[in-house]
């Protein structure tokens, strides 16, 4: 029976790879019919007659000039052509000839009228200036498919393992629904948990504010945001799902998440919960019930959801996280989103570290264990209002509130040696510190726009206060061996306060010169930001058993004050082809640093700056684009790196503050080029950037015969950075059921950095080039490979003959397989393979990592049952070597090993057609 069954699939396989496609080639023209000017990026797409299916698309070019290319074994198909603005063209095509010329096609001003005659034909892509619009039925993905495993089909889209996606290159880093956040935009919530089949558009556009996005002003253009569309008839109903697992070595997971979506009211809870470094909040099938952590974890076991810390710690990690959303429109031009999140983690981590630390005339060696043991509890609300009195005002309003608890049990030993291995010093302490944190903050944007030809004023204050209280008590023991042997004991309690006011205050006008093509913005901005920072340290007192005697040394009372004030002046010309920005601005900027215990240390300076930005985009086609950017940017030295205070917390390296120092330049030129072809299915996307800085303040130690560091910092000249990277992305449809992607990827950096050595100035120059290829074969309902090989060389050389010259290189092998069949049925493997011949005698050279998971889903695939296999192998490793200037350290800690989870979970929707809610019926999710 099973010689049958893969002889049945053999069959089908060759079946449908040597099935008889025609190739076919449709060209023409466009042009509108009122001014006869060429129709760039309108949308040209073949849909079969008998179900409408997609079979190509493609878009035209400046000149409005129409290339379909393909292959089908359809006699003849439905051709559409789709404009904004403009009628839907339709004609029926004769596949037959190889070869077909539509010639010049005039599209005629749409109307309502003309609108109602079109049916049934909704292009797959759409281009609206800025806006990139998918139509997600016109793109095949397997059954019960989520949004992700619809980017994932998408062209010029990546999404990576561990959830993270580009377009076109640049990272999103926003995703909404029907334009508002979904539990703050995290893109796993979002796209794991929501289903193909309630989503109509997926809209890409460059990530911008409220008050951006009203004014009609250029976004961010160096990230993008999605926004999921859902279906009128599917935006009322429930839906959600539960999971839970239990596993080998006390390993275990649960979540669950509801949705309720009336219409504009939008409610959302989760909950999660596991010991396996893993948020717990993303539940697709298989490689999904590792929370996005599967592959791409973290060595130190943390992780984050939009800015919020769910780990907290190294090592291994158990959570606790619960959250709320909800979303409203409260009356006409008034809405409101709102989400709470509390999470509870617990983590545990043992490090150990070697160092080789390079002086211009010596060497010596420094080995460390660590041990730390961190508990959090955090909670924190965030909130959007949006207020339209009219049409032509808004204000956004986002206050945050958060409050957090923690307790840290640290321990370390660390001991240093001269060439010779003899004991030079040692340090041991113990610590245990508690805290508690509050933090508000809350932006107001207030837009008013005059006329139509984009002329606003905004205002926009954003207020921030922070405090943070700690309860420190430390032990500790250094000793100072050789001549002149030196031991300090310190068993003492602190306690910390740290108190922060941060304010900033915008104001932007901006008037139109030419039409709605030249533009003409001034800005005034303040910012104020005031710390205050007090230590009280206590010694024991032997006497009586108490911490009662203060230690000045040990203690400090600071009050830090940053000010600025920055007017800045722009010019914008933008067309369809050219965006063009030039601005400046000069701050003027005072820090201070009063010390309430050492007055005579206080410091104020005050520095005036100009920076500098230019941008200059052109866009050859719809299709590719190059952007040529330069930033001279100011960076003032740190208060703390300012002010002459003597931190003697580390009586093995004292750190010393340096009056005198200037601010840093930055001067950065990046020169970018996006190029992608919706017809072949190929995309180049690269970039070049270059910094170059004057004045940088760099740390600056000397170290005595004993090993005993004394730090301070200098400014130096002659630091610069050169980074690229080269990535090409190719997409080939072998038949309506495979597809077969192709990436290679080229990034190369070079760095040179002027530091200091036991006083001396050195350079050192770091070489690195990382070539990547990947590969990713789907056949639909089949089987699924996913290869990638990963080589990275880094080279090290210095200026200084103490110095020996460095080489690394470091290979790491991933291949990512699912199989469906037979049906209900999923497994899936993700493998790693990692090795680094570089690293030190004692740490582990190489590992494979391996994560299996089996999947059977039944009850009309509501529920799933799953057999998961983490590190099959047991050999996961987190060994890694660091290369600097200065030192170069192997190290290895804490990981999760080896443990095997049966899971179970059940899905339910009840949205139904038309904003009915079906209650008591189940449809896919």
């Amino acid at each position: 029976m099973k010689k049958y069954y893969f002889g049945v699939i053999l069959l089908l396989f060759f079946t449908n790879l040597f099935a008889q496609n025609n190739p076919f080639e449709i060209s023409g023209k466009l042009i509108s019919e009122d001014d006869q000017t060429p129709l760039e990026a309108a949308t040209v797409y073949l849909q079969r007659v008998k179900d409408s299916s997609l079979i190509a698309y493609t878009i035209t070019d400046r000149d409005g000039k129409i290339k379909l290319e393909d292959k089908t074994n359809d006699a003849s198909a439905n051709l559409y052509i789709s404009y904004v603005g403009y009628q839907t063209y339709h004609k029926l095509v004769d596949l037959k000839k190889s070869k077909i010329n539509l010639g010049t096609i005039q599209l005629q001003v749409s109307t309502n009228a003309l609108d109602e005659i079109v049916v049934n034909a909704q292009p797959p892509i759409t281009i609206k200036k800025d806006t990139l619009e998918f139509s997600v039925k016109s793109f095949e993905t397997k059954k019960d498919a989520n949004v992700e495993d619809v980017l994932k089909v998408l062209p010029g889209v990546e999404v990576a393992e561990d959830g993270s996606i580009t377009v076109n290159g640049k990272p999103v880093n926003k995703i909404l629904v029907n334009g508002k956040p979904f539990f703050g935009s995290d893109p796993t919530i979002t796209t794991r948990n929501l289903s193909k089949d309630i989503i109509e558009k997926i809209q890409v556009v460059d990530t911008k504010t409220k008050a951006q996005a009203f004014s009609g002003e250029k976004g961010d253009n160096e990230n993008k945001t999605i926004n999921l569309t859902i279906k009128k008839e599917n935006n009322k109903g429930n839906f959600g799902k539960l999971s839970a697992g239990a596993g080998t070595n006390k390993r275990y997971e649960f979540a669950g998440m509801f949705n309720h979506f009336d219409n504009d009211q939008r409610i959302s809870v989760l909950a999660g919960g596991n010991n396996t470094n893993s948020p717990g909040f993303s539940f697709g099938e298989i490689m999904k019930m590792f929370g996005g952590n599967s592959i791409r974890f973290n060595s130190n076991g943390s992780f984050s959801v939009d800015g919020r810390s769910f780990g907290g710690g190294q090592g291994i990690t158990t959570s606790r996280n619960y959250g709320l959303n909800y979303a409203d429109k409260l009356g006409d031009g008034k809405d409101m989103s709102a989400d709470y999140f509390y999470s509870k983690s617990s983590s545990n981590n043992n490090t150990i570290r070697e160092r080789e630390n390079i002086l211009p005339d010596s060497r010596f060696f420094t080995k460390s264990n660590t041990s730390n043991y961190n508990d959090n509890d955090n909670h924190r609300a965030n909130m959007e209002f949006d207020i339209k009195p009219d049409s032509t005002l808004l204000i956004n309003v986002r206050p945050t509130f958060s409050y957090g608890t923690s307790e840290t049990v640290f321990s370390q030993d660390e001991s240093s040696f001269d060439e010779s291995n003899v004991r030079t010093n040692d340090y041991s302490s113990n610590s245990v510190v508690n805290s508690i944190s509050r933090n508000f903050n809350n932006d107001i944007d207030i837009t008013k726009r005059f006329g139509s030809n984009g002329s606003f004023l905004r205002f926009s204050i954003e207020n921030e206060i922070k405090t943070d209280t700690r309860k420190d008590f430390l032990n500790s023991v250094s000793n100072v061996y050789g001549d002149n042997p030196e031991s300090t004991v310190r068993d003492q309690f602190a306690d910390v306060s740290n108190k922060d006011n941060n304010f900033n205050s915008e104001i932007r006008y901006r008037i139109p010169l030419v039409g709605k093509k030249l533009f003409f913005d001034a800005e005034y901005n303040y910012q104020r930001n005031k710390s205050d920072n007090t230590r009280s340290t206590y010694d024991k007192d032997v006497s009586n058993n108490e911490f009662s005697n203060f230690n000045t040394d040990l203690s400090t009372d600071f009050k830090y004050i940053n000010e600025q004030i920055r007017p800045e002046l722009t010019l914008r010309y933008r067309t369809d082809i050219w965006d063009i920005r030039l601005g400046s601005s000069y701050v003027f900027r005072t820090l201070e640093n009063q010390d309430g215990l050492r007055p005579e240390l206080n410091v104020k300076r005050r520095f005036k700056n100009l920076q500098w930005r230019s941008n200059i985009e052109y866009k050859f086609s719809a299709k590719s684009r190059i952007e040529l950017d330069y930033r001279l940017r100011n960076n003032p030295p740190r208060v703390n790196q300012l002010q002459a205070y003597r931190d003697v917390s580390n009586p093995l390296n004292i750190r010393t503050g340096n009056p005198d120092l200037k601010p840093t330049d930055i001067h950065q030129i990046t020169l970018s080029f996006r190029s992608f072809d919706w017809q072949k299915g190929t995309g180049v996307f690269s970039f070049f950037r270059a910094n170059f800085e004057d004045n940088r303040v760099v740390s600056k130690t000397t170290t005595d015969a004993n090993y005993v560091r004394e730090t301070t910092f200098a400014n130096v000249n002659g630091n610069y950075t050169i980074n690229g990277n080269v990535s090409f992305r190719k997409s080939v449809k072998i038949d309506s059921l495979r597809t077969l992607r192709f990436g290679a990827n080229m990034s190369g950096n070079i760095n040179k950095s002027i530091n200091y050595n036991n006083g001396i100035q050195y350079a050192s120059n770091v070489k690195s080039l990382d070539p990547s290829v990947d590969l990713r074969f789907s056949w639909k309902d089949v089987f699924e490979i996913s290869p990638r090989y990963r080589l990275s060389f880094t080279r090290n050389t210095y200026d200084i003959n103490a110095f020996k010259d460095i080489d690394f290189l470091y290979h790491a092998f991933e291949l990512n397989t699912a199989t469906f069949l037979p049906k209900h049925f999923e497994w899936r493997n993700d493998i790693i393979y990692n090795y680094n011949p570089n690293i030190a005698q004692g740490f582990q050279k190489s590992a494979w990592f391996w994560n299996a998971t089996l999947a059977y889903s039944f009850l009309k695939d509501n529920a799933t049952l799953t057999l998961k296999a983490y590190d099959l192998l047991n050999q996961n490793t987190n060994a890694r070597r660091t290369a600097t200037e200065n030192y170069i350290e192997d190290s290895q800690s804490t990981v999760l090993t080896q443990y095997f989870m049966l899971s179970f979970s059940w899905k339910f929707n009840t949205l139904g057609p038309k904003g009915e809610t079906r209650q008591g019926h189940f449809r896919r999710f």
